[in-house]
């Protein structure tokens, strides 16, 4: 098949965001209605690449590479394995989801917010296709103007503060990551990611060696984020308009993820063992997050900053089984099958967390443009109220906890089976994350919010009188898609897990 998948997946958004500023700004609801329908376009191709990396997911599928730069061996390199199609699944279907919510949430500036959105999507879809250093460092900046401006612009109070902050933020790892693609190339002669890892760069020169590895842990860690990096992270999610809080949280955060994997992890090895396993730098920061981020949430009283907290939590479990199987390079008698166990569930958590924390997030924003509050202390007994609203919090919730039978269990269970057998402490200091986020789920959202009574005259003095209505139908088929996998992938993880596991034995058997 000579068609141009990826480039397709990867630039039909930019093409639609091009239709978008041909239409004529009053034509608002074709611009609406034109990029949600068109947007199905690489969500299908999407589908098809996930379809057909299924049966060899541990190699590169779909490769194309042409000269781009040929004065300085820059090309044109895209491909995917198991991963790279489990995130541009993920990808395409939220930013689906997040057009089509748009449609009936966003009245301001209606062509600029498409056509920013789109772009987005063109850079997070641009890194997870990327097999070149130049190429992915490009898409990697493509989409932090989009970001900065969908918060700056359709953002809430404090919206200036926090975009200028996640710009300065995310523009400070970009800057470190840069220096160290340079060094990668002047050190292996290609700017090729695969071709650069198996050079095993600076091995001959373990202080250079350590400085491009902090360099580009530092870039990533900081998009994660990671304790003492996410500061930026609440701000951005509370003052972000909903969509952007769903981008943010379901895919803008994967991309750090995904470098840790994809380019630290293989390209780093020994480096990565060492401050995992004799310096365990890293799982100590894993931790820290997990725990620190847990704890916090039950600090929180603003429900959009509680489920902002909740991913710096739930993100750590990524760093902790990244870093495990990191570890077992250098631990005695560490079992790969549990590195690779551990491996799969930061793959795993990938993809979970971004389908149950854009579900929180999108559900978030629903409550919050009826009463036009976020103040957990201003609710009280709205599951009579709204009972399917109820319901689809419920299983969210609960997904995000952990509940056997719901997507959140599996990754973190793998994550955990994985890192005891390879760092035992920091599993069991990890563990603490697992109860305190099952005490703010059910404490903060499930009691405060929907349980007890409901007071009518506490409801009209925080909300100004707004009207209850429980969801409407296209709140609900914003939701759908995401329960759906959130039951079907707790029920059946092997759906991404047999991808994922292919992916995570490739690279661990390469060390």
């Amino acid at each position: 098949m000579n068609f141009p998948v990826l480039s397709a997946i990867t630039f039909v958004p930019l093409l639609i965001s091009l239709i978008v500023l041909i239409i004529p700004k009053s034509k608002e609801n074709l611009i609406r209605w034109a990029s949600t329908i068109l947007s199905l376009i690489p969500l299908a191709l999407a589908l098809y690449v996930y379809y057909v990396v299924q049966a060899d997911p541990g190699t590169m599928q779909f490769r194309e590479e042409y000269s781009w730069i040929p004065a300085l061996d820059v090309y044109y390199r895209m491909g995917v394995d198991g991963l790279s199609a489990v995130m541009l699944v993920l990808t395409a279907l939220l930013s689906t989801l997040c057009l089509y919510y748009s449609i009936y949430t966003v009245k301001d500036r209606v062509k600029e917010y498409y056509f920013l959105f789109l772009l987005l999507q063109v850079g997070m879809t641009g890194v997870f296709v990327s097999l070149d250093f130049v190429f992915f460092y490009v898409f990697w900046e493509i989409g932090l103007v989009p970001m900065y401006l969908l918060i700056g612009v359709w953002g809430g109070k404090r919206r200036i503060y926090a975009s200028i902050k996640f710009f300065l933020y995310t523009l400070t790892g970009s800057m470190a990551m840069l220096l160290a693609i340079i060094a990668v190339y002047l050190n292996t002669g290609t700017f090729d990611i695969l071709k650069a890892a198996a050079a095993q760069p600076f091995a001959n020169n373990l202080t250079y060696a350590a400085v491009a590895f902090w360099a580009f842990f530092i870039a990533f860690a900081i998009k994660v984020p990671i304790f003492p990096f996410h500061t930026w992270l609440p701000d951005a999610h509370t003052e972000a308009p909903t969509t952007g809080s769903v981008i943010l949280a379901g895919v803008l955060l994967k991309l750090g993820a995904y470098g840790l994997i994809r380019i630290v992890l293989p390209m780093f090895p020994e480096q990565f063992a060492y401050y995992s396993y004799e310096v365990p730098i890293i799982p100590i920061l894993a931790v820290i997050s997990i725990v620190y981020g847990a704890l916090v949430c039950m600090a929180q009283w603003d429900l959009k900053r509680l489920i902002a907290y909740s991913s710096v939590s739930h993100m750590g479990y990524v760093t902790l089984g990244v870093s495990a199987a990191a570890a077992s390079l250098h631990a005695p008698g560490a079992d790969p099958t549990s590195a690779i166990i551990a491996l799969n569930g930061a793959s795993l958590q990938l993809f979970t967390h971004g389908i149950i924390t854009g579900g929180l997030f999108f559900l978030v924003g629903m409550i919050y443009d009826r009463s036009h509050t976020r103040q957990i202390k201003d609710f009280g007994g709205l599951g009579v109220k709204m009972p399917y609203y109820y319901g689809i919090m419920m299983v969210t919730g609960f997904a995000s906890l952990g509940l056997p039978g719901l997507a959140g269990f599996w990754s973190e269970l793998f994550v955990f089976r994985g890192t005891f057998a390879v760092i035992p402490t920091f599993a069991m200091i990890g563990i603490f994350g697992l109860v305190f986020t099952a005490a703010y789920i059910l404490w903060k959202i499930i009691q405060h919010v929907f349980l007890g009574e409901f007071d009518q005259e506490k409801w009209d003095a925080a909300t100004h009188n707004a009207k209850i209505t429980d969801m409407a139908t296209f709140e609900k088929v914003t939701m759908w898609p995401l329960v759906i996998l959130m039951v079907l992938v707790g029920l059946y993880p092997s759906l991404i897990t047999r991808l994922l596991n292919a992916v995570s034995t490739v690279l661990l058997n390469n060390f």
